[in-house]
């Protein structure tokens, strides 16, 4: 045996190693989660695309009520007509709300209050008025605004 270890023929050398694996392309499972993300980004955008038409939809139907409203007590009944009809959705028990309840109704899960002055008294007679302060339903529409689309967008279920 000692005769073969000194013969030249049978020198070992060294393993070599294979080279890495190239970056490019990818294995079929990183195409599979590049596929599975890229759905999921398309589904995202889509569903925040149809939100945004719902709340753009939303807003027209409610500055197209307040519009066609030709005096200031007509402009309280819309706003008062389209915060129920959100409130209905919200809570079926909402609709049967009167007063002091109706109004905390409506602050209800905001985070300062919103309905609690002068102001917002006028959505529980002020449709009714025969003379109501132009000034205090301009500062009225846009909190009943944001209400009713945070209500109803916030419904919306893509």
């Amino acid at each position: 045996m000692t005769g073969m270890a000194s013969d030249p023929t049978l020198v070992l050398r060294d393993i070599h190693e294979l080279p890495p694996p190239p970056w490019w392309p990818p294995a079929p499972s990183w195409w599979f989660v590049a596929g599975a993300l890229l759905l999921a980004l398309l589904a995202l955008a889509w569903r925040a695309w149809r939100r945004r038409q719902r709340r753009r939809a939303l807003e027209r139907l409610f500055d197209a009520s307040l519009a066609e409203a030709a005096t200031p007590a007509a402009r309280i009944a819309a706003m008062s007509l389209l915060l129920r009809r959100a409130a209905r959705q919200r809570d079926p028990a909402a609709a049967s709300l009167e007063g002091a309840e109706w109004l905390a109704f409506l602050d209800r899960g905001s985070r300062a209050p919103m309905f609690d002055d002068e102001d917002a008294r006028l959505l529980l007679e002020g449709g009714f008025r025969r003379d109501v302060d132009e000034a205090a339903v301009a500062r009225l529409a846009p909190r009943v605004r944001a209400r009713f689309l945070d209500w109803m967008a916030g419904q919306w279920k893509a």
